[in-house]
């Protein structure tokens, strides 16, 4: 299983300028993104623990350049069953 990363921010926008770092910065998988109340976006990414790693330090880097960013996580060897849960888009 690969790594997740998640990146959750305020808004549309900085979602897809997050989302575009990621990819820029690592090669990572862009796995999609969900759209919660509030105007929160979630996304998220996989691949190998360093560029998960590196494509969410990115993410939330630009992310806090909108001063948008809420919260990033890894998980860097989630469970089989994460994947069944994951109301992705």
């Amino acid at each position: 299983m690969k790594a997740l990363g998640m990146i959750e921010v305020r808004g549309f926008i900085p979602a897809v300028e997050a989302a575009d770092a990621m990819v820029k910065a690592a090669p990572v998988e862009l796995v999609g993104h969900r759209k919660i109340d509030a105007g929160l976006v979630t996304v998220v990414v996989r691949g190998d623990v360093a560029s998960v790693e590196a494509a969410v330090a990115a993410g939330a880097a630009r992310a806090a350049q909108f001063k948008k960013l809420v919260a990033s996580h890894i998980i860097p060897k989630p469970d089989d069953q994460v994947d069944k849960g994951l109301p992705i888009a």
